[in-house]
Order: structure tokens, then C-alpha cells, then sequence
């Protein structure tokens, strides 16, 4: 079945003299209001270039949206039952610790906080759920053989380490809808819904400092050795100071982390004489090769400490790829999440373990004999490792009787509709041509609480990557997808 596709929000191609026009406009606008990033190949922090983006929204059903912003604290209570159920952790994590170091590094650390007893019970989980539309109808019977141009929406996956785009993902409204009215079309505008995540993330780390409450506490953001995405990150901070003065907020990495901090009798972190309310550990702050000695010291510390984490070790254990694929097996909605669960099992594609029993021999079956219909998932958080297409079977061969193949979850790939735009990326030749597009929509979702109470659970906005539609990946950090907006329809 060929991809079916969705209108433009204006008609397209434009015009070549006003295309270019307002791409130059959009360009500088950009650069004025933080959509931008540094340039890897080129890297000084005395610069950024702009960060792609698609010059118009992208159409996205009105009804679909709703429905995934309604679903979102659901999602939230869920993860939050699933970080605080030890047996349900151990029992899906088992097989995969065997094979995945990384996976192993963080539970053995949760193994040791559980023992000498969890300082601070209070998490903070700052979700994304990450989904698309899917325009394959995946019900035997054809019930809605009708559609167009889709039949449903599927979830990717849910991060635990999900703040990114919380400055982007609303900035891209903006600029979006700038663009609309250089083209004369700012009544589409009303199309294109509110935005508030960077205040609505910033405002789930300030409850955590006040639940905290121990006066003159400091956050901790923790970040990367070289940050790209500056931009997104810094709007987090620089929201926090404007907001809430009295919270003084530092950057350092788990190394830094390692040489710069204590933990005193109380077992507060202190850190430059300062006891350290909120550690934040933003999307990407883990180094890109495996943990040093003393980062794993630096992780054990925080978790041994007081502070609130987000994640907590628990909660970054909950959203590994291997959590998602047990979740979907019969009856762990169920048991998990009661009466919600026919509403989240819903939102599920097609997720099979690749563990060493029947049904892992039947996966790999299944994959071997169509791999293009599936994508292979190791357990990292984080675009860029996925496997897809003959990468599939070759991986899968070659994994075929080794214990690595533990370590990966299969995924039915999601079809989901395509969208002709233009992208604008820096350097690029100008205008760009109008290629065929489609887009992915993460909804974040801002949860607090202990195993028994939870004190506030919301959804706090959203955004949209969009990809060319012969991409696999789709980061924009990574240089592979572009900041987008939805532009809502009634279909």
C-alpha cells in the first residue's frame, strides 16, 4: 500500500520571488528568537546557525491531536506506577541486563540506593510521548477501509529524558506563524495550537524546588561535555531566572559533578556550599562513549543524595525501550494501569520481544521473512540507533543465536501520511525545493509524586519533528529532521 497524503496549508510551490523573500525574512527572525543551534562542524560557542525548519505547518487532525493531549496524564500515571514497581523492573529488565551494559550500570546503582534506602522519595518525571499517525489500518477485519488519508495514530515511544524542544517546540509556532503573515495568510494562525512547554517543563522543576523546601537550595542542570542544542537548553534557564529569581541554577557535567560535590551527614548534595533541591538531567547529557568510573560515581552520588531527580534512576530504568515492549504483553496494562488500560493499549503498534523463548524465535521469524515492516530499538533513550529496512535482517542474522539480540526490542514500523513543504536548513541553497515530508508529534507530560501520593500530573504543551519521507531518523539536533508545528484540521 503507497502512502496516502495530506494537503498543504497554503498551496504550493510558492512563488520563486516571495519564497525567497521570506525564507531570508524567516532566517533572520530565527536567528533573533533562539531557533538555532551550533554548528558541529564548525564548532565555537561564540556562534549558532540557524536550526532547521519547515517554513509552513504541517496539517495534523484536530481530533487525533486532542485525543493525545487528553491521553498524556494518563501516560504520566503510568510511567510513574511502572518506576515505582520493583518487580515489574526486575522481572522485564532481566534478560536484557545480561547483554546491555549501559542498561546494567543504571540498575546496579538502583540496586544499591534500594539497599541502603532511598534518601528522596519524591520523583519528577518530565515525559514526551512520541507518536504518528499511521495510515495503514491495522485491524484484520478493514473496519475503516474508508480513511483518508489515515486510519489512527500509534505511539514511537516514551522518553523519560524528554525536555528537549521545550523552547523550540513553541518558538516553532512562532516563527511559523510570522511566516503565515508575510504570505498573507495570518488567519490560518488560529489553526495552530497553543504552545506552553517551555514554561510548563520549567514550571514542573520549580514545584520540585519548592516541594524540596530547604532554603537557599540550588538546581542542578546536568549536561553534556559540548552542547549542540544550545538554544533549547539555556530558554529552560533563562525561563527559571526570569520566573522565579530566588533559584540560582547551575550547568555541570557528570564529571564535574564527580570532582565539584559532597554529600554531607544529611545526605544532602551540596555544591558550592549550597544543598542542590532539583537535579535535571537534561536530553543528551550522557556522555557519547560508555560512562567513565567516575561517572558512574557522579550518578551514584546524586541518587544516594536528597535531591529530587529527574529522572530518578528508577524512572530512566522505566523508560528504556524494553519497559515499553513488556507493557504491551497481555495483562500488564491491565494489572498496571486498570480501567485506563484499553485506552493505552489503543495507542500501541506492534512491540515483540527478542528474549530467547518461543516468542522471541517467532519475532525473529517474522522479521527475517519481511524486515521492511519492522524497526529494530536497543534500549537507550535517544534517536540515531535504530535500525531499519535490510539493516534489520542483517542484524537479526547476525545476532540470530547470540545474547545480544537481548538487548533489542522489534517494533512494527508506523506508515504515516506525507506532506509536501519546503525546509529551510542552514547553508542550504535558497529556496529549497518542496519535498515530500512526514512528521512525528511528542506530547510532554509533567508528573511528581512518590510511590503512594502524586502531587501534580499534567500535560504542558508539545512539539512537531518532521523528516523527508525516505528518512529513517529524524533528530534535528542531529541534523536529520526539522522543527515543525501542527496546523490542525477537522477531517
Amino acid at each position: 500500500m503507497s502512502q496516502s497524503r495530506l494537503a498543504s496549508c497554503i498551496p504550493i510551490p510558492i512563488e520563486h520571488k516571495i519564497l525567497v523573500s521570506v525564507i531570508e525574512k524567516a532566517k533572520d527572525w530565527a536567528l533573533m528568537h533562539g531557533v538555532g543551534m551550533r554548528d558541529k562542524k564548525n564548532f565555537t560557542k561564540d556562534a549558532i546557525q540557524i536550526a532547521p525548519f519547515v517554513l509552513l505547518p504541517s496539517p495534523f487532525p484536530r481530533s487525533e491531536f486532542e485525543k493525545a493531549v487528553e491521553l498524556q496524564p494518563v501516560l504520566n500515571e503510568l510511567m510513574h506506577k511502572v518506576a515505582h514497581d520493583d518487580e515489574f523492573l526486575e522481572q522485564t529488565l532481566k534478560n536484557a541486563l545480561q547483554v546491555d551494559e549501559f542498561t546494567r550500570g543504571l540498575y546496579n546503582i538502583w540496586m544499591k540506593v534500594r539497599e541502603e534506602g532511598i534518601m528522596q522519595p519524591t520523583s519528577l518525571g518530565m515525559l514526551r510521548s512520541d507518536l504518528m499517525l499511521e495510515s495503514r489500518c491495522p485491524d484484520a477485519t478493514n473496519r475503516c477501509s474508508s480513511h483518508k488519508p489515515y486510519c489512527c495514530w500509534k505511539q514511537v515511544e516514551i522518553n523519560s529524558i524528554a525536555s528537549g524542544f521545550g523552547h523550540l517546540g513553541p518558538v516553532s509556532r512562532q516563527i511559523q506563524s510570522y511566516i503565515l503573515r508575510q504570505l498573507g495568510h495570518g488567519d490560518l494562525i488560529k489553526n495552530m495550537p497553543e504552545n506552553l512547554a517551555l514554561s510548563g517543563l520549567c514550571a514542573g522543576i520549580t514545584e520540585a524546588y519548592d516541594l524540596f523546601g530547604v532554603p537557599g537550595s540550588v538546581v542542578l542542570f546536568v549536561v553534556e561535555e559540548v552542547s549542540y542544542n544550545i538554544c533549547d537548553q539555556r530558554f529552560h534557564e533563562f525561563h527559571i531566572a526570569e520566573t522565579r529569581p530566588d533559584i540560582m541554577i547551575y550547568r555541570k557535567t557528570l564529571g564535574e559533578i564527580y570532582e565539584e560535590t559532597e554529600l554531607n551527614e544529611k545526605k544532602q548534595l551540596i555544591l558550592e556550599g549550597s544543598p542542590v533541591a532539583v537535579v535535571y538531567y537534561r536530553s543528551g547529557y550522557e556522555p557519547a562513549q560508555y560512562p567513565t568510573p567516575k561517572e558512574w560515581d557522579a550518578r551514584l552520588r546524586v541518587e544516594r543524595s536528597t535531591a529530587i531527580k529527574c529522572p530518578s534512576i528508577q524512572y530512566q530504568l522505566a523508560g528504556t525501550k524494553k519497559v515499553q515492549q513488556a507493557l504491551a504483553a497481555p495483562g500488564a496494562l491491565e494489572r498496571l494501569a486498570g480501567g485506563a488500560a484499553p485506552r493505552i493499549r489503543d495507542i500501541f503498534t506492534g512491540l515483540y520481544s527478542l528474549d530467547f523463548d518461543d516468542s522471541g524465535e517467532s519475532a525473529v521469524e517474522m522479521a527475517l521473512a519481511d524486515a521492511d515492516k519492522f524497526v529494530l530499538k536497543p534500549q537507550r533513550e535517544g534517536g540515531g540507533n535504530n535500525l531499519y529496512g535490510a539493516a534489520v535482517r542483517e542484524a537479526l542474522l547476525r545476532m540470530r543465536r547470540s545474547r545480544e539480540r537481548a538487548a533489542y526490542i522489534l517494533m512494527e514500523r508506523i506508515l504515516p501520511p506525507i506532506v509536501s513543504g519546503y525546509v529551510v536548513r542552514a547553508g542550504a541553497p535558497v529556496p529549497p525545493p518542496v519535498t515530500d515530508l512526514v512528521s512525528e508529534l511528542g506530547i510532554f507530560g509533567v508528573i511528581i509524586g512518590t510511590k503512594d501520593k502524586i502531587y501534580s500530573n499534567k500535560q504542558v504543551g508539545h512539539m512537531l519533528r518532521t523528516k523527508l519521507a525516505d528518512a529513517d531518523e529524524g533528530g534535528v539536533a542531529a541534523g536529520l529532521g526539522a522543527l515543525d508545528s501542527p496546523y490542525l484540521l477537522d477531517m
